[in-house]
């Protein structure tokens, strides 16, 4: 089975309107840059509908209440996902970003520990959330939302990704918890 007509048509924009930049931040790394696409309307507004799929049943009913993202490229991404989806959006922030009562999380990285946290009020027990994110690379920011999503009573419905570096292999550590991304490199 093929993808759907709004996967296909982000995919093409995807490879149109991210650029490779050699060499950033550091020598031998290939830094996919996604503001091409930002400032492309039609571009944008086609990934956020193909991203938004991940928050639909066949039917194209909303399955999800809510709409994650991480700082900060997540941001960009989840919140006119959240609109297209017509559920709120809520954001994962760095430690000491949010001003009122979180759950935070502790994580590695590739190169190092980081902290997230989320408003303790953010998702209401039971409801179903959809996490969106600009890269899904060795997973650990998607599995500390997962973390943070289920301290507030909550569950991870999907995770969807803009691009995946399928050669980290990210999403061993996703759990059970369907994940998708429109370009996987």
């Amino acid at each position: 089975m093929g993808q759907a007509p709004a996967t296909e048509r982000a995919v093409a924009a995807l490879t149109r309107l991210v650029r490779d930049v050699p060499d950033f931040p550091e020598p031998g790394i290939v830094f996919k840059d996604i503001t091409p696409l930002l400032a492309d309307a039609e571009g944008f507004a086609t990934v956020v509908e193909g991203l938004a799929e991940a928050g639909r049943d066949a039917s194209g009913a909303t399955v999800v209440d809510k709409v994650l993202g991480m700082e900060a490229r997540g941001f960009i991404f989840a919140a006119p996902v959240a609109l297209a989806l017509g559920v709120g959006f809520v954001p994962v922030r760095k430690a000491g970003k949010l001003p009122h009562d979180t759950h935070r999380v502790a994580y590695s990285l590739e190169y190092g520990e980081a902290v997230l946290e989320v408003h303790q009020d953010a998702v209401a027990p039971g409801e179903r959330v959809l996490v969106i994110d600009d890269v899904l690379a060795t997973g650990g920011t998607a599995r500390a939302t997962d973390e943070l999503v289920t301290a507030c009573g909550g569950s991870t419905a999907a995770f969807a990704f803009l691009m995946e570096l399928g050669f980290l292999d990210g999403r061993q550590h996703l759990g059970d918890v369907p994940a998708s991304a429109l370009l996987t490199l």
